[in-house]
């Protein structure tokens, strides 16, 4: 447990910084039982400098020693005086959590994951009281308030639990009455028996099942591993999901979501990967074109630019943000935005909390194409039909944080005027660097906030000109 004394570990005091969305770290190596308890600490310490009898929803996703370091943080802020309401399941997801801050009236909630990192890692998220990322600014306030020391734990967490500090509540069903009340379940069950369900081994693997027993499952179980693989819920993580949609006809529509839940990955019946560039589309042409709802569509700066032509399409005003989407959390904070979403899967829609959800905009798809009688590749084409056809990928390269370094001064100077064949136009620099080919064709660069990655992202016409641009980059990059 966490301690104030005896020997120092080369841990002690060591510096946490918050990524683009929560502290991540590597299991026993910086997440550890005291360090978390500092963080927790510093979030106490914040909590109660604005607030008089602040109170938090606590939760943990299926990662390995989830409910240990719950359990630690549980206690370190019940004896700071905080009242934590903790969830009962074994694990659950981020946007539960967040959904219960808001429905609780919480002045915070905090899930412990690492999201859709690799197995090692595990991380600590910081909700706020509207149920969703906290602000970069309360962000920056947590971390000056976590101490060197770590704090000494006074009473183990069942003695808060009988004084009532730490009180047990379940977020599952309050999830799951949430969708019930906001969905037409029985239109969608009509084509549930046409979806697959990727859970990725994550936190979001019994919702489906408890909704649609018909739907055919993909990794619903409890893995701490994830077999070994990021659950990141991109195409090259997917294939046995793809596999499975090309083979079986009778699958309509592929749903995969991230290890904690709030990023979403779509195949389509060909087996076919379906971007976040698509699928933000689509909400705007359900939303916008079918529902006749208005608002402002805020994205992150590595979307592709054709969501402009289909805002136009709607008359819609469209914001870029810079990646992260706790930016685009804050703008819709402050109301009027239909849709916000990021390149990586993470997406919100109006009329819920100001927070990413996989399985909340799968179900909104699976909605639109129960309510249309149309397939997911047909509502592609219909989008295709204001936007143009359009392929984007994005590779991640991991490589030393010398040359991640070079790379990026080197961008910051503009240095780089070709990437083989392709002449370099102009750059823009909102987050990342993205270097325009042509009036439509681009390719951007950018460090990851939580991962030794540096990521390349394009986009072309065509898949075949998408891989050509990326392959001149990477060679540019190494020289080659």
């Amino acid at each position: 447990m966490a301690r104030a004394s005896g020997p120092v570990n080369y841990l002690w005091g060591m510096k946490i910084k918050f990524g683009t969305d929560g502290w991540r770290a590597i299991i026993a190596r910086e997440f550890t039982v005291d360090q978390v308890a500092r963080v927790a600490q510093g979030t106490a310490s914040w909590l109660l400098a604005h607030h008089s009898h602040p109170t938090v929803v606590l939760g943990s996703d299926c990662r390995f020693g989830g409910r240990m370091f719950a359990e630690v943080v549980a206690t370190v802020l019940a004896q700071n005086g905080v009242k934590v309401l903790w969830d009962q399941n074994d694990f659950v997801s981020t946007p539960m959590v967040s959904l219960g801050t808001f429905q609780k009236g919480a002045q915070a909630g905090i899930i412990l994951t690492a999201s859709h990192n690799p197995p090692a890692y595990n991380g600590f998220k910081i909700k706020a009281h509207y149920g969703g990322p906290a602000i970069p600014s309360m962000i920056s306030e947590v971390e000056a308030l976590i101490p060197e020391e770590v704090p000494t734990l006074t009473h183990a967490v069942d003695h808060w639990i009988s004084q009532g500090m730490v009180q047990k509540l379940d977020l599952m069903q309050a999830y799951l009455d949430k969708i019930r009340s906001n969905f037409d379940l029985d239109a969608i069950a009509g084509i549930s028996h046409g979806l697959a369900f990727d859970a990725m081994y994550g936190a979001g693997q019994r919702v489906i099942p408890t909704l649609f027993p018909k739907a055919h499952l993909l990794h619903c179980q409890h893995n701490p591993g994830f077999n070994g693989q990021a659950p990141e819920p991109i195409a090259r993580n997917l294939h046995e999901l793809s596999t499975t949609m090309a083979n079986q006809s009778h699958l309509k529509i592929g749903l995969a979501v991230d290890g904690d839940a709030d990023r979403i990955g779509l195949v389509d019946a060909s087996g076919n990967f379906v971007d976040s560039h698509h699928i933000l589309m689509l909400l705007v042409a359900y939303l916008a074109g079918v529902q006749e709802r208005k608002g402002r569509v805020v994205v992150s700066f590595s979307v592709s630019p054709r969501i402009a032509k289909v805002c136009e399409h709607y008359g819609l005003e469209l914001e870029v943000t810079p990646i992260g989407f706790k930016y685009i959390c804050e703008i819709m904070c402050h109301g009027g935005v239909l849709v916000g979403g990021e390149e990586s899967g993470g997406i919100a829609i109006d009329g819920y909390i100001p927070e990413r959800d996989g399985i909340w905009i799968g179900l909104t798809l699976m909605e639109y194409m129960a309510k249309s009688g149309k397939t997911l590749e047909e509502l592609i084409q219909e989008v295709y039909a204001i936007s143009g056809t359009f392929c984007y990928d994005r590779w991640d390269l991991h490589i030393e944080d010398s040359h991640k370094a070079e790379v990026m001064s080197k961008l910051a100077k503009g240095a780089y005027t070709h990437f083989g064949p392709y002449t370099v136009q102009r750059t823009e620099s909102t987050d990342g660097y993205k270097c325009w080919l042509n009036e439509n064709d681009w390719v951007m660069f950018r460090a990851s906030g939580t991962e030794p990655v540096l990521r390349i992202y394009a986009e072309s016409n065509t898949r075949e000109e998408t891989e050509a641009i990326l392959k001149a980059a990477q060679s540019t990059l190494y020289g080659a």
